[in-house]
C-alpha cells in the first residue's frame, strides 16, 4: 500500500483543504474508506457534534466514508471493545485526527497500542492525515497549547510520539504557524510568539529542529517517493537556531531536504530566504485582529460585501442578489469547519444585513406607483387649477400636456379633475380604489 503522511496547519475541515484531503484519497484508490481519530477532542462536551460535522465533510466534500473510532479516553481502549478499536485502526486504509489538545491526546494513547498502530501504518502500508493539534502529537517533542497559552503554564515541551523520527526528521512539528488572531499580540506559531519559541527552541535536544506548517496549509510526505510537497496557502517552515526559511505552496523537495536545511541553518551555512519568504512579522500596535488579509472565509465575505455593495451602487438587483447568493453558498461550504475564529459569525451578520437591505428595496418596489408618485402628481394639479382660474389655459394644458408624456391621465369631470396612472405604469394587482385615482374637489 502506498505510504503517506499528510501534516495540515489548520483548516482540516475547510473547503481550503479539499483538494488535499482528495489527492490522499485519490492515492489510495476507489472505494477507500477511514477512520476519524476522535481523541484530541475526546474531553469536549461537543465532541459528537464535531464529529459529525468532520464525517459529513469527508463524505459530501472528499469523497471517503469515514468511522468514528470512538477513542474519547484511555478508558476506551481497554478490554474487547479497545481491541475492535485498535483492529479498525490497523485495517484503515486512511486515519485522520485533527482538533482538540495534544497533550489530552498524548496521555490517553499513553501505554496503549495506538502509537504502533500509526507507525505500523506509515511504516508498511496506508495514510495518515493529522492536522491542527493532532500534528503537533507526530513530532519529538510537542507544545502544550492549552496550558500555556490559555493556563499560564511555563513554556516548555513534552515528549511526543516521534512519528517523523524513522523518516531521519527529529522535529519539534508546529501547525498554525503563521496565526494572526491575537491582535497586537503575537500569536504565530501556534500561539507561542517569537520570544517563547526562541526560549523553547534553546532547549531541543541536538540535531533536533522545528518544523512550521501554516494555516490552510498541507505538507505531504510521499514515504515511497520520499517526497515533501507542500500545497494551501502558505508554506512550510525549517527552523533552527533562530535561523529559518520557506519552502512555499506548489514546491516539492526530496524529503531529506528537511533536514539538510535545518543542518545548514544551525551552522549558518544556508542562507535564509529572503525578507518575503521569511515567516510574517508579528502585528504592529492597532492592526486588524486577522492579519493581512485575514482567514480565508473571512476574506470570501468582504469579497461578497464589495461585490454587493457594487451592486447597490449601481442599481444592479441581480448583482446583489448574487452576491447574497454567492454568500450563503461559501458558509455553508464552510459549515463543517472546526473555526476558532469568529469569521463564521461575521459571514452570518454580513449575509442577514445583506438580506435586510434587499428587503429594504423590495419594499420600495413594492409601493404601488400612484402612491409613490401621487404627491408630485397633486401638486402639478394644483397649479393647473390655479392657471385655469386665472384664465392662462395655456399653461394649463401645458401642465396637462406634459404629465401624460410622463403617464399621468388627467380627466376633467363635474366634481373637478381626476388622474390616473396610464396602462403599463401600475404593476398588475395592484392596489385598486386608491385615492389618487378619485377625482379632485
Amino acid at each position: 500500500m502506498t505510504r503517506l503522511l499528510t501534516i495540515m496547519g489548520s483548516g482540516e475541515t475547510a473547503p481550503t483543504m479539499v483538494k488535499a484531503h482528495r489527492a490522499v484519497v485519490e492515492r489510495l484508490g476507489p472505494g477507500a474508506s477511514g477512520v476519524l481519530l476522535d481523541t484530541p477532542f475526546g474531553f469536549q462536551m461537543n465532541a459528537d457534534e464535531l464529529c459529525a460535522r468532520a464525517v459529513t465533510y469527508f463524505r459530501d466534500s472528499v469523497g471517503v466514508a469515514l468511522e468514528v473510532a470512538g477513542v474519547r479516553s484511555a478508558a476506551d481502549l481497554e478490554g474487547p471493545g479497545g481491541d475492535a478499536v485498535v483492529a479498525r485502526l490497523a485495517a484503515a486504509p486512511f486515519v485522520f485526527a485533527g482538533p482538540g489538545s495534544p497533550t489530552y491526546a498524548l496521555r490517553q494513547w499513553q501505554g496503549t497500542l495506538v502509537p504502533g498502530v500509526l507507525a505500523e501504518k506509515l511504516a508498511l502500508g496506508g495514510a495518515l492525515t493529522f492536522a491542527s493539534a493532532a500534528a503537533l502529537t507526530l513530532g519529538a517533542a510537542t507544545v502544550p497549547v492549552y496550558e500555556i497559552y490559555k493556563v499560564g503554564e511555563a513554556p516548555r515541551w513534552v515528549p511526543g510520539l516521534d512519528l517523523l523520527g524513522p523518516l531521519g526528521l527529529s522535529v519539534a512539528l508546529i501547525p498554525h504557524y503563521d496565526n494572526a488572531e491575537g491582535g497586537t499580540h503575537d500569536t504565530r506559531f501556534c500561539y507561542l510568539g517569537e520570544q517563547r519559541l526562541a526560549r523553547l527552541e534553546d532547549e531541543l535536544p541536538a540535531g533536533a529542529f522545528v518544523l512550521g506548517v501554516d494555516e490552510h496549509t498541507a505538507l505531504h510526505l510521499d514515504l515511497d517517493a520520499c517526497q515533501a510537497a507542500v500545497v494551501g496557502h502558505g508554506a512550510v517552515t525549517v527552523r533552527a537556531r533562530g535561523r529559518s526559511t520557506r519552502i512555499e505552496a506548489g514546491e516539492t523537495v526530496p524529503l531529506g531536504r528537511l533536514a539538510e536545511l535545518a543542518a545548514e541553518l544551525a551552522a549558518g551555512r544556508a542562507t535564509p530566504a529572503p525578507a518575503a519568504r521569511q515567516a510574517p512579522a508579528p502585528p504592529a500596535a492597532g492592526a486588524p485582529g486577522q492579519g493581512a488579509g485575514g482567514p480565508p472565509l473571512l476574506a470570501a465575505v468582504r469579497t461578497h460585501e464589495a461585490a454587493f455593495r457594487a451592486g447597490r451602487a449601481g442599481g444592479d438587483v441581480a448583482a446583489m442578489v448574487g452576491a447574497v447568493l454567492a454568500l450563503d453558498d461559501e458558509l455553508w461550504s464552510w459549515s463543517a469547519d472546526t473555526l476558532q475564529s469568529d469569521a463564521l459569525d461575521r459571514g452570518r451578520a454580513s449575509l442577514r444585513a445583506m438580506v435586510g437591505e434587499l428587503g429594504e428595496l423590495a419594499h420600495l418596489g413594492a409601493r404601488d406607483p400612484a402612491a409613490v408618485v401621487g404627491p408630485f402628481v397633486e401638486l402639478a394639479l394644483s397649479l393647473r387649477d390655479a392657471a385655469r382660474r386665472e384664465r392662462r389655459f395655456a399653461d394649463a394644458d401645458g401642465v396637462r400636456d406634459q404629465l401624460a408624456a410622463l403617464g399621468v391621465e388627467v380627466r376633467d369631470t363635474p366634481e373637478g379633475s381626476a388622474w390616473s396612472l396610464a396602462e403599463g405604469r401600475r404593476p398588475p394587482g395592484g392596489p385598486q380604489g386608491d385615492p389618487a385615482n378619485l377625482p379632485r374637489p
